[in-house]
Parts: C-alpha cells; sequence; structure tokens
C-alpha cells in the first residue's frame, strides 16, 4: 500500500478549500471541551434521540445532498442514493443499540468472601465515553465515511463531541451535511461544541495535537495515515489514532473452483474490481489462480465510470505504472478509457516472482487495477499467504467439495480482518457482527473494526467501580 491511495482521504491541501483561523479552531476544540461532560453524563435514551433526529434530517435533505454530493464527486446518483439510505440505517442501528444495552457492555462480580485469592470487593465495570474525538473524512464515500459517517456517528452514540476534518473533494456537501447535523442536535439539546467541523491541513494538524482531542479516526492512505499516526503517538499525551489506511484484499481461488466455474469467478472478480471505478476500500486488487493464462483470457474490461476527482486519476495511473513496472510483471489485459481518461488495467504475474518480490503485495493501485498471480502448487499457494501483509479481506473461491478451501480461509484469517468465502469483498454491511479492519497496513488498531455498532468501542473506555453502594452507581450498574 503505497502513497497513490493518499487522495482517498488525505492531508493534502485544496487550493479552494478554506482553511479554520486559529481562533476558530480555537473556538471549537473550547466548545468540545466544554460539551464532553454533560454529553458523557446524557443516558444511552438521549444519544439515541440524537441520532435518529440527525438521520431524520439527513433524510428529509436527501435530494438537496444527493445533488451536492453528485456534483462534486462524479458518484452516480443510484450510487450515492444508496449511500445516504446506508448512512441513515447506520445511526439508526446505533440508536436502537443504545437503547436496547447492547452498546453499553457492563460486568458485575459481587463481593465473594471464599473467592480464590482472597475475599473479593464488589466490583462493576462499565464503559466511559474517552472524550472529543477528530475525524478526518474521506472521500470516496461522501456519506457513509465523511461528515456522518461512521466514525462520527460511533463517537457521537458513544457519548463524545465530534470534529470532523472535511475532505477537499466535496467541501460543499461538507458543510451543508454539518449543519444538518447541528441543526438537529441543536433540537434535541444537546449542548454547542457537540458536533463542529474544521477545513485545512494545518488546522487538523493542530487538532491532532491539541490535549483536548482524545482520540482520532482516519480513513485514507498508508502514507497520510501514517503521519498522523506517528503526530497523535508523539504527544505529551499520545492518544489513540484508529486508521484505516491501505488493503489490496487478495482472492484465492483453489484449484476445484476454477474447474467447477473459472468463468463466472473471472467475471465476478472483474465486477468487484471495476466496482465505482475501483475506488472502493476492498476492492479485490490481487487473485492467486492456478491458471494465470486462462484467467486473464477469461477477463474482458468494461471502460470504468468517472472518478472522484483529477488527482484520484493521476495516482491511479502513477500506482498502476509503478505496479506495471515490477520485476515479472505485465499488463495481461487493459480495457477501454473511461471518461477522465483512466483505463482499466489487470496485469499478470507467476507466484514465484511475489514471493521473489513481496513488495507487490503492497502495491494498491486505487482504482480498476489488479494482479491475477498464477500458483503452480499448494505449496506455493501457502507459501504467498504467508508473505502476506496486513488486509481488510481476503476471499476464498471454493469448490463443491474443497478441503484446501477451508485451510485457505484459515491461512486469510490470520492477516485479514473479514474472511469471504464464495462472494466478492466489495459492499460492507453495517451489522453487529461486522469486521471492518485488520493487521497493520490495513489499520493501525487491529483489535476495532470502524463500521457496524462495534465500532463504538473505539470511542470508550473500561471503568470499575468497587465497593460503591447502589445510590452512588451508574444507572446500568445497579442490580
Amino acid at each position: 500500500m503505497d502513497a497513490h491511495r493518499d487522495a482517498h482521504a488525505d492531508t493534502t491541501p485544496d487550493e479552494t478549500t478554506p482553511e479554520t483561523t486559529p481562533e476558530d479552531l480555537e473556538h471549537v476544540l473550547a466548545a468540545a471541551r466544554a460539551a464532553a461532560r454533560p454529553l458523557a453524563r446524557s443516558t444511552p435514551a438521549a444519544r439515541a434521540d440524537a441520532l435518529e433526529a440527525v438521520a431524520g434530517a439527513l433524510e428529509a435533505a436527501r435530494p438537496e445532498l444527493v445533488a451536492l454530493a453528485a456534483h462534486e464527486t462524479h458518484l452516480p446518483q443510484a450510487r450515492l442514493e444508496g449511500e445516504l439510505t446506508r448512512t441513515v440505517f447506520q445511526a439508526r442501528s446505533f440508536a436502537a443499540g443504545l437503547r436496547d444495552g447492547s452498546l453499553t457492555p457492563t460486568r458485575v462480580d459481587h463481593a465473594d468472601p471464599d473467592w480464590g485469592t482472597g475475599p473479593r470487593p464488589d466490583l462493576r465495570r462499565t464503559v466511559v465515553p474517552i472524550g472529543p474525538v477528530l475525524v478526518f473524512a474521506a472521500s470516496n464515500f461522501p456519506f457513509a465515511f465523511s461528515v456522518f459517517g461512521g466514525d462520527s456517528v460511533s463517537a457521537l452514540a458513544a457519548g463524545c463531541p465530534v470534529v470532523v476534518k472535511a475532505h477537499p473533494g466535496h467541501p460543499r456537501l461538507s458543510l451543508t451535511t454539518a449543519q444538518q447535523v447541528t441543526a438537529a442536535l441543536s433540537a434535541v439539546g444537546f449542548p454547542d461544541g457537540a458536533f463542529a467541523l474544521i477545513e485545512g491541513v494545518e488546522a487538523s494538524r493542530r487538532a491532532l495535537t491539541d490535549p483536548r482531542i482524545r482520540a482520532a479516526g482516519f480513513t485514507g492512505s498508508v502514507r497520510g495515515g501514517r503521519a498522523l499516526f506517528d503526530l497523535a503517538v508523539s504527544r505529551p499525551d499520545p492518544i489513540s489514532f484508529h486508521g484505516e489506511l491501505g488493503s489490496v484484499n487478495p482472492v484465492v481461488v483453489t484449484p476445484a473452483a476454477w474447474a467447477e466455474r473459472g468463468a463466472a469467478v473471472a467475471e465476478g472478480w472483474v465486477g468487484s474490481l471495476v466496482l465505482g471505478a475501483g475506488q472502493f476500500c476492498t476492492n479485490p486488487g490481487v487473485v492467486l489462480v492456478p491458471d494465470a493464462e486462462a484467467f486473464t483470457a477469461a477477463v474482458d474490461l468494461p471502460a470504468p465510470g468517472p472518478m472522484l476527482n483529477p488527482g484520484i486519476v493521476e495516482g491511479f495511473v502513477a500506482a498502476a505504472s509503478d505496479l506495471g513496472s515490477q520485476p515479472g510483471v505485465r499488463t495481461a489485459v487493459e480495457g477501454e478509457a473511461g471518461p477522465d481518461g483512466a483505463a482499466a488495467r489487470v496485469f499478470a504475474v507467476s507466484a514465484a516472482d511475489v514471493l521473489a518480490n513481496p513488495h507487490l503485495l503492497e502495491l494498491e493501485a486505487f482504482g480498476p487495477a489488479g494482479l491475477v498471480a498464477g500458483y503452480s502448487s499448494e505449496d506455493e499457494l501457502r507459501a504467498v499467504l504467508d508473505v502476506l501483509p496486513g488486509q481488510l479481506t481476503g476471499t476464498v473461491q471454493a469448490g463443491t467439495d474443497d478441503p484446501l478451501a477451508a485451510e485457505v480461509g484459515a491461512l486469510l484469517a490470520e492477516h485479514v480482518g473479514r474472511v469471504v468465502w464464495n462472494d466478492w469483498p466489495t459492499g460492507v454491511t453495517v451489522s453487529p457482527a461486522q469486521q471492518h479492519g485488520g493487521p497493520w497496513p490495513a489499520t493501525t488498531t487491529p483489535t476495532t473494526t470502524s463500521v457496524g455498532t462495534a465500532a463504538i468501542t473505539r470511542w470508550q473506555r473500561p471503568v470499575a467501580f468497587q465497593g460503591f453502594p447502589a445510590t452512588a452507581l451508574p444507572d446500568e450498574l445497579k442490580d
């Protein structure tokens, strides 16, 4: 995963985007700090009301928001409609979890005079919000991973004030969305400072290093994310930095699957590869197959739709050129160019060349490009999987009676956050069981997820209360 994904969600300045002034940033951070205590003491029901209020406001503003998003991102209306629906559903899912108590995990150990290590006092553990959170919005999902995306929703659900650094790829949409959010929160009585938008590289860096910010979330490139991660952990008071950085999302086609339905697998891979012009963090950029020549012969590449912006196009072209120039790599298929000049491309390489140059598995071309790697034996396939860097997803395309596929799934699970069976990784369901994360360099915190209601745990920390009378306990810890 390299620098070419930077425009996905990075710190690259945009000349048309104003920078939040130091004075305005100070006001935002002071207000966030002032809001932290009342938000921390708010009830789960009150936070659920707030999330539902914002969801309703975004739904009511759907025509305006979708039109703005289409104008600024060039994404098709149907895709944006679906993404906004997902964003609203996500907020309501967190609200439901707050209401039923599933997002406030507790553990009660009653006093026990006969405990094995000696008399045990009454211990009760709950979670509390970590404090003001800084969110870096992404460009490729202008609703679901932007101003009121998963990071913002989960942090508000936890009771944390949120400061969002707008992405320069959709500034008007960011501002309009933020206005909807702040108005809805104010209408249900949330304090000023519960939510705010800032713009510009320098303002975001200052915010990240300010002691009033207690955690951060990021979706973007390895280079940009690593720079921000280093800032976050080099503070006098280091904070958690939850970054989603890069992934090539390998697909393994077993010999049994290839024999049974090879052409269908190739067609399915292409569909996932070029979906949304390849601008998905779960884009399956590497596929391991037993017959690379036959697989690439079955590939038919359509012209991609327009990409998000010229910076994305430039980064994609550079990344694809870098990938194609690696030892042993050849261009196998090239499709027609899309409206912005970018063409889908498929490269081919042998697994032996991958083992000689494992760096190939780190080269993410953020766009409609993929690498087909042919393996000559099961042992060679296992060897490639052993050198795989951390990934968001790994996919198994299996046959009907296929013991190798189960082993491949176990090997992938050593390196990825989500293992997919006979399906494709693009499309990440919002669900309590979802895991959208993985070992470095896929993320900076592989024990967490950025999608699904479990994302709330990134913005909570556990606290145990020992020997407290019932009258002094938090409500969720009372018998």
